[in-house]
């Protein structure tokens, strides 16, 4: 976690931008161009896809530290969806980022090393010979299965110096149902996996006190941040909902802790500000970034 953390210090900018690409985002001129070239095809969407995510990555690289693509986008479209993944991760990683892969990948025993293995550590070939498939620098995880999905992740994030995101308090409306409810020692689920966070990462703390194992808590529900953020002292947040879900800058920035200690993200609101500002297709990119800095500017000035 320390590499996440130095570059948000770097850049003074606790955000990540996901990169959530729905075809209804992207400009029509884009669009078309890949239609003329292979037609209605998946390959064609993923084409324009990744001409998408490589822009609006030049156009935010200086700004953010950290891209989230949510694999959910890219699956769509089959395996030219997948090779569009690996490209905008690649794409990413080229330009200095810290890559978080939002799977939520959830397993044990094998098929959990066999997701580590793909997603942050390395894939042997054949005569033992190891390469990078995905290369990302975190795995966001649902950790439900309890200690048998975590354990085989952490070899690999200690090996390759890699790290994952465990759902604990989510911000969807629903997540009450399961996660509010309250062992007889009045402790809920939610924080009974905080817990867990907290012993499954106590090997691995870094310089600046956090360790491997972090934690998905969500801007929509401020109140439970600020109690957690409090209680889980060497779990580092990964908040989403601000912006477009309804999550404010005062929402969240009881996850951070002397400044550190959360990243933000922001999915929509950035990848849509040329919509939602009624500009001119082509300048999708240059609205991006400057959503991208309103949202640094806005959090930082309340931090």
């Amino acid at each position: 976690m320390d590499r996440l953390i130095e570059k948000i210090k770097k850049f003074m900018n606790p955000t990540v931008v996901g990169l959530d690409p729905k075809l209804a985002y992207i400009p029509n001129y884009m669009k078309k161009e890949s239609l003329d070239s292979f037609g209605n095809t998946f390959k064609a969407a993923a084409d324009c896809i990744v001409k998408f995510n490589m822009q609006i990555i030049d156009a935010i690289c200086d700004v953010v530290p950290a891209v989230k693509p949510q694999m959910a986008y890219y699956e769509l479209y089959g395996y030219d969806g997948i090779l569009a993944l690996y490209k905008t991760i690649s794409y990413a990683k080229s330009k200095g980022m810290y890559v978080i892969v939002d799977g939520k990948r959830n397993d044990i025993g094998t098929t959990m090393e066999a997701y580590s293995r793909a997603y942050l550590g390395k894939t042997e070939l054949f005569n033992g010979e190891k390469h990078s498939a995905f290369d990302g620098d975190s795995l966001t995880i649902n950790g439900y299965l309890g200690s048998d999905g975590i354990s085989p992740l952490l070899n690999d994030c200690l090996e390759y110096d890699k790290t994952i995101f465990v759902l604990m308090k989510t911000s969807n409306p629903s997540s009450g149902e399961l996660q509010d409810r309250q062992f007889k020692d009045d402790e809920s689920v939610y924080e009974h996996m905080g817990n867990m966070c907290e012993k499954w990462g106590k090997d691995t703390l870094g310089e600046y006190g956090y360790s491997k194992v972090g934690a998905v808590v969500g801007a929509t529900y401020p109140d439970e941040l600020r109690k957690l953020r409090l209680k889980f002292p060497h779990t580092f947040f990964l908040v989403p909902g601000y912006g477009a879900q309804g999550g404010s800058a005062e929402d969240v920035v009881s996850a951070f802790k002397d400044g550190v200690g959360a990243i933000i993200n922001s999915s929509r609101a950035v990848l849509c500000a040329w919509q939602k500002n009624d500009c001119e297709p082509f300048q999708f990119a240059e609205q991006a970034r400057k959503e991208a800095i309103r949202m640094k500017n806005d959090i930082v000035a309340r931090l």
